[in-house]
């Protein structure tokens, strides 16, 4: 899995542009949590796509821009949480166990 690290509200609008050439996946994880870890490890384990981004965030360090997702996207804010963007919206959100590739791809495929 190759992350981009998210650490600024400027990648947002970046993410939301991107969006409507291709999937962008926004992972929201807590290194204080355990689900968290499992989580990413689940996601860290398969083969992403090629043609969509992954971004990572580490939500300890960036709460603020955490919040800012939640506003941003319209989602209501869980920790973990993975966020498919496309066309500028949230089409999809999960969180916790029921994060997965599968569901991911079965989500933002065109």
């Amino acid at each position: 899995m190759n992350w981009i690290p998210l650490h600024s509200e400027q990648q947002l609008e970046e993410i939301k542009v991107k969006s409507t050439s291709r999937p962008q996946v926004i992972f929201k994880h807590s290194t204080r949590c355990s689900i968290s870890a499992i989580a990413k490890s689940r996601l860290d384990k398969e083969n992403a796509p090629a043609t969509y981004d992954f971004y990572f965030l580490d939500l300890i360090s960036y709460r603020n821009l955490s919040d800012k997702i939640a506003e941003f996207f319209k989602v209501y804010h869980e920790s973990p949480q993975v966020l498919v963007i496309r066309n500028g919206a949230c089409i999809y959100d999960e969180s916790h166990m029921g994060i997965s590739m599968k569901e991911i791809m079965t989500q933002a495929a065109w």
